[in-house]
C-alpha cells in the first residue's frame, strides 16, 4: 500500500473515532445485553471480530453481558451420541438425556469458546449459566416439552459483581427449576429476561437477517410496540421473527430502554448500532 493511501486510511480512522465520541459518552456506564447466535457462533473469524468489539465496548465504559445460543452444536452432539429426539408441534422434547447434552455443549464447549475469544482480545470474561448463583429460576410452562423452562425469577446480583470486577459475563441459557433440576431455556427469552432484570439500556438480538422487514422487504429501522402488534396481526411479521419481536416487547415492558434486532453477519454490527448515527437493524422502543 502506498504511503498516501495509508495516510488516508489513518485519517479516516481518526475521524471515525472522533465522530464516535458523543456516542461513547452516551453509553458510558450503560448496560448492554447481547444475544449471540447465528453466523458469529459458527465462524472463527466472526467470533474473533465479535470478541474484539465487545472488549472495545467495555474499554469505553459499557457493561456488556453476552447470552449465547448453540442449537447447531447441540444437534451435532446429539447425532454423534445417537440420542434421538421426539418432537411436539415441531419443538424438541428435552428429556433427561437431552438436557445433559445441552448443558455439556452450552456450558462447556460453546461458553468457553466465547470466553477464550474475549481473552485473546485482551478482555476478561467469566462463563456461567443461569443455574449459577440462582441467576435464573424457571418454571416448566409446557410439561409435554419436558425439561424446558421460562424464567420467572432473575437475580442479577452476580452480574453486577462481575461489572465491578471489570469482567464480562458470558451466560449459557440454562435455568434451575424450583426443585433444582436443570431446564433448557430459549436463548432470546433468557437474554430478554436478564436484560429486564438489569434494566438494561439496550438488548441487541444478533440474527442472520438484517432486521424486521415491511411488506416490501425493506428493513424498518425504528418501530414501536404498537407497530409490531399491527405488523404481526396482518402477517407482515411471521415465522421466526415472531418470537424475536415478542422477546423485544417483553423486555421493553420489563424496563429495557430499547431493543435492536440486527444482522450479526454484518462487520462490527454492535459497534455500528451503538457508536454511529447510522445504527444497524431495527430499533424497537416505546413512542417518545
Amino acid at each position: 500500500m502506498r504511503q498516501q493511501d495509508m495516510n488516508r486510511d489513518w485519517i479516516a480512522t481518526a475521524a471515525t473515532l472522533s465522530q464516535a465520541l458523543p456516542y461513547m459518552q452516551r453509553y458510558a456506564g450503560a448496560t448492554v445485553v447481547i444475544k449471540l447466535g447465528g453466523h458469529a457462533m459458527g465462524s472463527d473469524d466472526a467470533m474473533e471480530e465479535f470478541a474484539r468489539d465487545v472488549v472495545l465496548m467495555q474499554q469505553v465504559g459499557v457493561n456488556p453481558v453476552i447470552v449465547h445460543g448453540g442449537g447447531p452444536m447441540i444437534n451435532d452432539m446429539l447425532e454423534k451420541l445417537a440420542i434421538k429426539s421426539a418432537f411436539v408441534d415441531g419443538k424438541r422434547v428435552t428429556d433427561t438425556a437431552t438436557v445433559e447434552v445441552v448443558e455439556m455443549v452450552l456450558s462447556g464447549k460453546v461458553n468457553k469458546r466465547i470466553v477464550q475469544a474475549i481473552a485473546r482480545q485482551g478482555g476478561r470474561a467469566v462463563g456461567l449459566s443461569g443455574k449459577d448463583a440462582r441467576l435464573m429460576v424457571c418454571e416448566q410452562d409446557v410439561p409435554e416439552l419436558g425439561l424446558v423452562g421460562t424464567p420467572t425469577d432473575v437475580d442479577p446480583t452476580i452480574l453486577r459483581t462481575l461489572f465491578d470486577a471489570n469482567t464480562i459475563p458470558v451466560i449459557a441459557p440454562l435455568g434451575a427449576g424450583r426443585n433444582g433440576e436443570t431446564l433448557n431455556v430459549n436463548g432470546d427469552t433468557a437474554a430478554g429476561a436478564i436484560a429486564a432484570a438489569l434494566t438494561a439500556d439496550r438488548l441487541l438480538l444478533l440474527t442472520d437477517v438484517s432486521g424486521v422487514k415491511d411488506k416490501d422487504g425493506n428493513v424498518v429501522t425504528e418501530m414501536t410496540p404498537d407497530q409490531i402488534a399491527a405488523m404481526t396481526a396482518d402477517g407482515t411479521i411471521a415465522g421466526g421473527m415472531i418470537p424475536k419481536t415478542r422477546t423485544a416487547l417483553d423486555a421493553i415492558a420489563g424496563g429495557v430502554r430499547a431493543v435492536v434486532i440486527l444482522d450479526g453477519r454484518a462487520p462490527n454490527a454492535c459497534l455500528l448500532e451503538l457508536f454511529t448515527d447510522h445504527g444497524a437493524g431495527s430499533l424497537i422502543r416505546t413512542a417518545r
